[in-house]
C-alpha cells in the first residue's frame, strides 16, 4: 500500500478555526535557457512575526498543488518545480497546536503519513525539484528541503534546524531517514540529537552548507535570482552538484554502528534513559543506513505515532506553551510605561558573579557600567575578566571589533563609591548574609539619586529584611539570576510589601533588555527555584546520611529526568551556596527541609565529589567520605523510597507555595523550574509529572491540573 491509498479524511477534524493556513502560491518562471520552472511560494499572509506552519489544511493545499504540477510535468509543460517561502521564512515546521489535538494513536500515525505523502511528493514529480531556503527552516520546513532534489540557502537565513527531539518528538516527515543518507551519520547525530539537547541549538546557513545539507549558498541581496540561475545551470548540465557524502561514498559498515554506539553511551551519561525521543531518534538514524526510503518513512510513522500519543509529548506541549507565551507576558508585571529609564548601571562587587553581571549589562544594554570592590586589586581582576570575555566574543565572531572596543570603554572599575551617584540601577553581588547586604545598601543609598532602583541578587534571603534599614525600602527589588548568568534565561523578580510599581516595572524592563525571562514572586524563603531545589538536595543528603551510597542516591533521582543528579547540581551551584540555602530553608521550615552541619564541613574541601567522563557523580572524594561517615547511619534507603519521598515532598511544597501566594498559579512554578533549573520539557516542569506519578494525590488528595496533563494513550 502506498501513501496515496490511505484515507486521510479523519485529519479534517484537526483543522481548527484557529489554523493560519499557509497557502501554496504558484507562478511559472522562465529561466535564462528557456526552460520553465513552476515556483511555489509558501505564504500565510501574515508578517514575519507569524511564521509559515504546516497544519492539516496547509498540507492538503500543498498536496493538491504538487499533484497538479506532476500532471503538468508529465504533459511537458514544466521542466522543474521550485519551492520557497515568504520573506525571511520558508516554514517553522508542523502546526503544533493541531498536533496536540490528536485524539488517538491511529490519528497520530495519519499525521506522520500525511507529511510523508505530501512532502515526499517533491521527489516524485517527474522533474527535478529545488528548495530555495530563503529564511527560517525548522522541522518540517527543513524536511521540505530534504525531500527536494536540490537545495540552496540564503546566507542571511535566521535558523536551520530539526528541533523535534527538544519537544519530545522525532523528525517524522523524512528527516530521520534522508538526513543521515545525505550528510553521514556523525553529522546527522549532531543535527537531529545533539543540537536540540544543547538548548535547542540551530545551524547558521553557512554551517548547513558546510555540512552538505545545502548544495549552494547565495547572498540575500540576489538570493532568488542567483538560485534560479543556478537551478537553470543544473538543468542544462552547466552546473555540476558535488556532494562529498553521496550515498555511495558513505561508510556504513563500521563507522555507522560505532558512531551510534558512542552516541548512545553519551546520551545515557548526560540525560539518563527516561526521555523517549532522543533514543527513538537514535534508533531511526541507526536503521537509516540500510533499507529503502519507504521502509525508512514507515519507521518514522510508527515512532512519531508513539511519541505524539505519549505523556512526554503532552508535557512538552504544555512546557512549550509556557515558554513561548506565558514567559513573554509576565503575570503581575506593572505597566512598562512606569519604568525608569536606565542610562547607567552600578554593580556592587567585582568577584566572578559581579563580573558576569557587568558583562551581561554592558553587552545587552550598552550603557556605562560601574563596578566597585574593597580594594583596587579586586576591581582590576574583575575588569580583566570582563575584558577577556569580550575578547573571546570577538574571537568567536559574535561581535565585531568596533563593538568590542565600545563595550570595553563602557565598563569602569573603581574603589570610589561616589561614582554611583548617577547610576539609575544598582545591583549587589556580595556575600550572602543579611547584615553585609544591609550595610552595602545603606552606604549606597547615601550616594545614589532618590529615584535610583536598588536590586539584590540574593538567592534565598528575605528581600524585605535586606531593605529594613533603608530610608526608602520601596525602591528595592529582588533580582535573582541563575548561574551561569549568560546562559540561564530566568530572573526571579521579588516584590516586597513596600516595593513600588515603578521599581518593579523597571526591573521587568531591565530583565527584558538583558534578554531574560522574568517571573514575579513574593518575598518568601528561597523564592521558587531554590526552595524546590533545596527540597531535592535535602532529600538526597538525608538519604546519604541514612547510609545510602552517593552513587545509589544519584541513580534514585534519575526518573525525575533532571539534567543532572542532586550532588552534581550541588557541585555546580557550589557547596557553600547550597549549604547556605539549606540553612535558610530549614530555619524557615524546620519540619519540611533537611540540612546537616556536615554541609558546611564539606564546603570547605577543595573537591567534594568524584565524577565520570560524562560529568556524572560517582561518589565522594576520600576526604568528603571521611566527613560524611562521621554522621552517617547504617540504614540504606531503597531507590523507590528515595524517589517517592522527593516526589511527595515536592508536591506538598508546591501546593503550600500556591496557598501562600508565592506565585499566582502553578504554571509560574513550572516556568521557573524549566527556565531556572533546566527541568525537562518532557516532564512539563514539575507539576504535570507529579500529577502523573500520583504524588499530588498522595500529598494533598488532588491534582494540580484538571484533568492531569497526559498523552492520549494514557487518558
Amino acid at each position: 500500500m502506498t501513501y496515496d491509498d490511505i484515507d486521510f479524511s479523519p485529519l479534517g477534524a484537526l483543522t481548527g478555526d484557529d489554523e493560519v493556513v499557509t497557502h501554496s502560491l504558484v507562478r511559472d518562471v522562465r529561466l535564462p535557457s528557456g526552460r520553465t520552472l513552476a515556483l511555489i511560494t509558501l505564504d500565510n499572509g501574515r508578517d514575519h512575526t507569524r511564521p509559515n506552519t504546516l497544519g492539516p489544511a496547509t498540507l492538503a493545499e500543498l498536496g493538491g498543488v504538487l499533484d497538479a504540477l506532476a500532471s503538468r510535468a508529465a504533459a511537458g509543460e514544466i521542466d522543474a518545480v521550485g519551492i520557497t517561502g515568504k520573506q525571511y521564512i520558508l516554514a517553522a515546521g508542523a502546526d503544533l497546536s493541531d498536533v496536540s489535538r490528536v485524539p488517538s494513536k491511529e490519528i497520530a500515525k495519519l499525521v506522520a503519513q500525511r507529511g510523508h505523502q505530501v512532502l515526499g511528493r517533491l521527489s516524485q514529480l517527474g522533474v527535478p525539484s529545488f528548495a530555495f531556503v530563503n529564511g527560517l527552516a525548522l522541522g518540517g520546513g527543513l524536511e521540505i528541503a530534504l525531500n527536494s532534489t536540490y537545495r540552496t540557502v540564503d546566507a542571511s537565513a535566521a535558523a536551520i534546524a530539526l528541533p523535534e527531539v527538544f519537544l519530545g518528538l522525532i523528525p517524522g516527515w523524512g528527516g530521520a531517514y534522508l538526513l543521515p543518507n545525505l550528510i553521514g551519520i556523525e553529522n546527522a547525530l549532531e543535527v537531529v540529537i545533539s543540537n536540540p539537547l544543547k538548548q535547542n541549538r540551530v545551524l547558521k546557513p553557512q554551517q548547513a552548507f558546510d555540512l552538505g545539507i545545502m548544495d549552494a549558498i547565495f547572498p540575500a541581496v540576489s538570493y532568488l535570482e542567483r538560485s534560479l540561475a543556478w537551478a537553470d545551470g543544473v538543468l542544462s548540465g552547466t552546473v555540476t552538484v558535488h556532494r562529498k557524502n553521496e550515498p555511495g561514498k558513505l561508510e556504513r559498515l563500521t563507522k555507522w554502528p560505532i558512531a551510534v554506539k558512542i552516541a548512545r553511551g553519551m546520551l545515557e551519561s548526560k540525560i539518563g534513559t527516561v526521555p523517549r525521543a532522543p533514543y527513538l531518534a537514535l534508533d531511526l538514524l541507526e536503521k537509516a543506513r540500510s533499507g529503502s526510503r519507504d521502509e525508512g518513512f514507515a519507521r518514522e510513522d510508527d515512532a512519531l505515532a508513539e511519541l505524539i500519543s505519549g505523556d512526554q509529548f503532552a508535557a512538552s506541549m504544555y512546557a512549550f506553551d509556557l515558554v513561548q507565551k506565558r514567559a513573554k507576558r509576565p503575570v503581575g508585571a506593572p505597566d512598562k510605561a512606569l519604568a525608569k529609564k536606565v542610562t547607567k548601571v552600578g554593580v556592587i562587587g567585582a568577584g566572578l558573579m559581579a563580573s558576569q553581571f557587568a558583562l551581561l549589562f554592558v553587552r545587552r544594554l550598552q550603557v556605562p557600567v560601574l563596578i566597585t570592590d574593597l580594594d583596587q586589586a579586586r576591581v582590576d581582576k574583575g575588569l580583566a575578566y570582563i575584558r577577556d570575555e569580550i575578547g573571546k566574543l570577538e574571537a568567536k565572531g559574535r561581535i565585531d571589533s568596533d563593538t568590542a572596543g565600545k563595550l570595553r570603554s563602557l565598563v569602569h572599575g573603581t574603589v570610589d563609591k561616589t561614582e554611583y551617584a548617577d547610576c539609575d540601577f544598582v545591583i549587589e553581588a556580595v556575600f550572602e548574609e543579611v547584615g553585609v547586604k544591609q550595610q552595602v545598601f545603606g552606604d549606597i543609598e547615601q550616594i545614589v539619586a532618590d529615584d535610583a532602583i536598588l536590586a539584590t541578587n540574593t538567592s534565598s534571603l528575605s528581600v524585605e529584611e535586606i531593605g529594613a534599614k533603608l530610608a526608602h525600602p520601596e525602591r528595592l527589588v529582588g533580582f535573582h539570576f541563575f548561574n551561569p548568568v549568560a546562559v540561564m534565561p530566568l530572573i526571579e523578580i521579588v516584590k516586597t510589601p513596600q516595593t513600588t510599581d515603578a521599581a518593579l516595572s523597571t526591573a521587568f524592563v531591565v530583565a527584558k533588555g538583558l534578554g531574560k525571562n522574568a517571573v514575579l514572586t513574593a518575598d518568601a524563603p528561597g523564592f521558587v527555584v531554590n526552595r524546590l531545589l533545596a527540597k531535592v538536595m535535602g532529600e538526597a543528603a538525608r538519604a546519604v546520611y541514612e547510609g545510602t551510597a552517593v552513587a545509589d542516591v544519584e541513580k534514585a533521582f534519575a526518573p525525575l529526568g533532571l539534567p543532572m543528579g542532586p550532588f552534581q547540581l550541588i557541585d555546580l551551584v557550589g557547596w557553600k551556596v547550597a549549604a547556605h540555602v539549606q540553612d535558610t530553608m530549614t530555619s524557615a521550615f524546620p519540619d519540611r527541609f533537611y540540612a546537616n552541619e556536615n554541609f558546611h564541613l564539606l564546603a570547605e574541601l577543595p573537591e567534594v565529589v568524584e565524577k565520570d567522563k560524562g560529568g556524572r557523580v560517582t561518589g565522594f572524594t576520600k576526604a568528603a567520605e571521611k566527613i560524611a561517615k562521621k554522621a552517617a547511619g547504617s540504614s540504606p534507603v531503597s531507590a523507590d523510597a528515595i524517589l517517592r519521598r522527593v516526589q511527595d515532598g515536592l508536591a506538598q511544597e508546591i501546593k503550600l507555595m500556591l496557598d501562600e501566594g508565592v506565585v499566582p498559579e502553578v504554571e509560574d512554578i513550572d516556568l521557573c523550574l524549566i527556565l531556572g533549573a533546566g527541568w525537562p520539557f518532557i516532564d512539563g516542569g514539575a507539576s504535570p509529572y507529579l500529577d502523573r506519578e500520583g504524588a499530588s494525590e498522595r500529598a494533598f488528595g488532588d491534582t494540580f491540573h484538571h484533568p492531569p496533563i497526559r498523552g492520549i494513550a494514557n487518558r
